[in-house]
């Protein structure tokens, strides 16, 4: 008979014993291997999001962080808005803010220069504006333009377009809707129970304020994407400023919940008219330069404005330095701590059954056994117990990720397989802990190796 099938043999016949001290082995290693599964959907989550698209948010000034939460995830409110001039000084070329001022109409100074930034922008670059302060149901609406499918990319490389599952991108002013179309992301579209050619009417504020009365006609459903963008609304940005308390107050200009009616100067079409830029204002403008090394020269200049230029990148990669790094090595340090106890219970119950096994050891060592042979057998128990409780622990910690993956998909977007999530921390940590449990079978082992043959015969 082989050490190992002796080893096993021992390892039945303390069956219960063994079975607890495998079963906490297998818990400390589950939770470790969910601690660093967390952490990979926090950091991936992360990683996805700060590729976004575009070099800088231009806001009100205020919080840095809050500017790119709010713009970025959708989380917290707007801090304050922006005149809509300010997002064209940001279109790239003479001719962009031109033909700009042209599509809306409106009292502007000098409409033939060119923005101040717009040189920055010229040759690749856009300015993408964007306005909130809605909600569909639990998800916030995002009033902008075409541009905003037509020329961002996300993903993780920040190269893949956005794509429809169905439908198609809003239009400014479309022949069958008019500004009042809509696009929804894959996650609200299903939690709402909406397809293409259903109604979408928002709420000012928050998901229990009061409802606007105009509808939005959906006309298209995003792919997933992984980005918070599958958990929003987007409305056309003309549509956005005709509702309720959406425009700048000023009595002696046109207000929008008059709906005056009249030819749409680009489309052709009757449609209540569009809000002057007088009284436009904007949450955000998204901003990609021709060249990266613009937008610190952008930034500077942007701050000294009435206005600030964040990066988002920098904004999210401190967020997951100052906030979620830490906390995560916390927990992955109190689950380390969880998996050395279940290996000092190893040591315990080995060492414990010591005492019921001399007279076993001391028939073996009298039929023949040396002593290392005797402590070969403990430490490969102890092998055996540690490498069983692992490899059950590190499919537990998987398959807890793999049941929980719908609901991980639907407020994430992340897809977990039962091998998507390993990281390098678990190819090191796992094995480690495995090597902790075998060397604590050292002591019992030492134990074993030194029993005394007469004394335990006799006895």
């Amino acid at each position: 008979m082989n050490l190992f099938a002796i080893a096993f043999r021992n390892i039945v016949q303390r069956g219960f014993a063994s079975i607890l001290t495998t079963t906490s082995m297998a818990l400390g290693v589950a939770l470790v291997v969910m601690v660093l599964s967390i952490g990979w959907l926090v950091t991936e989550s992360f990683d996805r999001n700060s590729n976004v698209g575009y070099n800088l948010i231009v806001g009100s000034k205020g919080g840095a962080l809050q500017l790119a939460l709010n713009t970025v995830f959708y989380l917290s409110k707007p801090i304050e808005t922006i005149p809509y001039d300010e997002y064209l000084e940001l279109i790239p070329g003479k001719e962009g803010r031109k033909n700009e001022i042209e599509r809306i109409g409106g009292r502007v100074e000098d409409p033939e220069r060119a923005g101040i930034f717009s040189a920055y922008t010229a040759d690749g670059g856009f300015a993408i504006p964007i306005c909130m302060g809605d909600y569909y149901g639990p998800f916030r609406v995002v009033g902008t333009t075409s541009e905003f499918f037509d020329k961002l990319r996300h993903g993780r490389a920040g190269d893949q377009e956005y794509k429809f599952a169905s439908g198609r991108n809003f239009e400014d002013c479309s022949k069958e809707n008019g500004f009042f179309e809509a696009v929804l992301g894959s996650q609200a579209a299903k939690t709402m129970n909406k397809k293409v050619g259903d109604i979408l009417q928002t709420t000012h504020g928050d998901p229990d304020g009061t409802g606007h009365g105009e509808e939005f006609k959906i006309v298209g459903i995003l792919e997933p994407t992984g980005t918070p963008n599958d958990r929003a609304a987007f409305i056309n940005i003309e549509g956005f400023y005709l509702l309720e308390n959406h425009a700048r107050v000023a009595p002696d200009l046109f207000r929008p919940d008059e709906k005056k009616v009249q030819v749409d100067r680009k489309s052709g079409l009757d449609q209540p008219a569009r809000l002057p830029l007088e009284k436009r204002d904007v949450s955000a403008v998204l901003v990609k330069t021709s060249q990266g090394i613009y937008a610190i020269n952008m930034t500077w200049s942007i701050n000294k404005r009435n206005t600030q230029a964040v990066s988002p990148i920098e904004e999210i990669g401190k967020l997951l330095q100052v906030f979620v790094t830490p906390f995560r090595n916390v927990l992955l340090i109190l689950t380390v701590l969880v998996c050395v106890v279940s290996a000092v219970s190893i040591l315990v119950s080995i060492y414990n059954s010591m005492n019921e096994r001399k007279r076993d050891i001391a028939v073996m060592r009298a039929l023949g056994a040396r002593r290392d042979v005797i402590l070969y057998i403990v430490l490969i128990e102890s092998l055996m117990i540690a490498f069983g409780g692992g490899i059950l622990g590190w499919l537990l910690g998987h398959t807890v990720g793999v049941v929980g993956s719908g609901y991980i998909e639907e407020n994430t977007g992340l897809q977990v397989g039962m091998f998507n999530t390993i990281s390098i921390q678990e190819l090191v940590v796992i094995p480690g802990l495995i090597v902790l449990a075998v060397l604590a079978g050292i002591i019992p082992a030492i134990a074993a190796y030194r029993t005394d043959v007469s004394r335990n015969l006799a006895s």
